[in-house]
């Protein structure tokens, strides 16, 4: 066989991340039985334009409710818009049968946030700037009471 080329890049392109995400999957159905990754958002738009503004993105897979991407313009914070958008995600990964979340964020960004929601923190990298760590959070996700 002839030596398969090593390549470091910054600019994978889809194809590339395609046929890893696929094999990924494929590796994971041999081993589970199943594929189990959805996408979700929860997206704040403007109402005359339906522009998106911002809002979460994240998945969920195999019982765990991952989000990945948070973004409220200022102009959008302090007014409960965050809380209701992350209430929409813990709901929604509890009826995908999500029993567990997890996030990871920066201290500079939101950790106290997710805090007051009930998100733990279990681990903690240091990071740059100097004195900056990326937080890494979970939070069990439970039916609410009728």
């Amino acid at each position: 066989m002839i030596e398969p080329v090593l390549m470091l890049t910054d600019a994978p392109t889809d194809v590339d991340k395609s046929i890893i995400s696929s094999g990924l999957d494929d590796y994971n159905d041999h081993k589970v039985g199943y594929r189990d990754w959805r996408p979700l958002a929860a997206l704040l738009r403007d109402p005359d334009t339906g522009e998106t503004l911002g809002g979460m993105i994240g998945k969920t897979s195999y019982g765990l409710l991952f989000i990945d991407l948070v973004c409220l313009p200022e102009s959008a914070r302090g007014q409960d818009i965050g809380s209701r958008l992350l209430a929409m995600m813990e709901q929604e990964g509890i009826a995908r049968g999500c029993r567990s979340a997890f996030l990871f964020t920066i201290t500079w960004q939101a950790p106290g946030f997710y805090e007051r929601h009930g998100w733990t923190e279990f681990g903690r990298i240091a990071c740059d700037p100097p004195g900056g760590a990326r937080v890494f959070m979970t939070k069990t996700l439970t039916q609410p009471k009728d």
